[in-house]
């Protein structure tokens, strides 16, 4: 089985409530047909109920297996408002501006998860990252301990070395552009938990670099076992080393050689890449010279899940992310 498919699985048997927030798109309303006839959950779509309908129709959804929710028509409406303008009450919002705010399906579905009548919220599908993220952000804040919203690429390699659908969580590839020592921490912390809720693995994390113990001097490097500093100081429990060089992060020979004694041995099962640069160019080159599967970006160091989606996303695609979403609750 897959690492998707035991995600589903594992998905399935939590019986979660995800809500969609952008209903009144045509990918959306075929990812709720196809996650209601997975069971991978119970669907709350949320926009204009007519023109949802008609979508409904066109899609064969039988809108009276999901809960479809108009945000200024609902009987939470006021208490959302009510409960936005003293989230954002430093910034001086308005009760006409928390109203209009409140009004939109990314703030709604975000206030649906604050407020557990859902367990997870996915868009993405018509909204930017930034607009996604945004959202989130502000309605259900950072999980504690947490420094920075980030994400990772769960990457699934159809063969390496001896083992078939091998699975890597590579971060950050899409958040954060250049992080500092202590939000390279916290991305590294999200990961171990996202590793831990969707593959109930135990995290093995290399700190990756240029250089492998020592082996170069540069600012770069210094950032990454300033991270690590932290990283053994506030979670003495993670299984994590570094600096290391990726050859030594995830080939036990390599590793005998340049990191004699590494906790990792060779054998990392979350690489932490030290900018944006390099874990996208990374994700990339795994999945075209690879032919692995890369499925993400998965949002984490959120108190509550909320998952982004890439526009060009298939229906397919918004079922799979969804079925993540639910697990990332934990």
């Amino acid at each position: 089985m897959s690492a998707l498919s035991e995600i589903k699985e594992r998905a399935r048997a939590k019986k979660r409530r995800v809500v969609l927030a952008e209903g009144c798109e045509p990918r959306t309303i075929q990812a709720a047909r196809m996650i209601l006839a997975e069971r991978i959950a119970a669907v709350t779509l949320i926009g204009n109920q007519s023109e949802i309908g008609k979508l409904a129709d066109q899609h064969d959804l039988n809108l009276a297996d999901v809960t479809v929710v108009n945000p200024p028509d609902s009987p939470d409406y006021d208490e959302y408002v009510a409960d936005l303008m003293e989230l954002r009450k430093h910034k001086k919002i308005t009760a006409d501006e928390a109203r209009k705010t409140i009004a939109m399906p990314l703030y709604f579905a975000a206030m649906l998860v604050r407020h557990d009548k859902a367990d997870a919220s996915v868009a993405g599908a018509v909204n930017t990252t930034g607009d996604v993220l945004r959202a989130a952000i502000q309605v259900l804040g950072l999980m504690e301990g947490i420094r920075t919203v980030s994400s990772c690429f769960m990457m699934t390699v159809p063969r390496y070395r001896d083992e078939e659908n091998r699975v890597f969580l590579y971060a950050d590839g899409a958040v954060v552009p250049n992080p500092n020592p202590e939000q390279l921490a916290s991305i590294a912390v999200s990961t171990a938990r996202t590793m831990q809720s969707l593959l109930g693995t135990e995290p093995r994390i290399a700190m990756l670099s240029f250089s492998t113990k020592g082996s170069a001097r540069h600012a770069d490097v210094d950032k990454v076992v300033q991270a690590l500093d932290i990283l053994k100081k506030e979670h003495p429990e993670l299984k994590v080393d570094g600096e290391l060089q990726v050859d030594a992060a995830i080939v036990p020979e390599v590793a005998k050689k340049k990191a004699p004694g590494s906790v990792i041995a060779g054998d990392a099962n979350i690489l932490i890449f030290p900018d944006l640069d390099a874990g996208n160019i990374a994700y990339k080159l795994t999945q075209r010279l690879a032919n692995a599967t890369a499925t993400g970006p998965i949002i984490q160091g959120l108190a509550k899940p909320a998952n982004d989606l890439s526009r060009g996303c298939s229906a397919e695609d918004i079922v799979d992310v969804a079925a993540i979403a639910t697990l990332m609750k934990g």
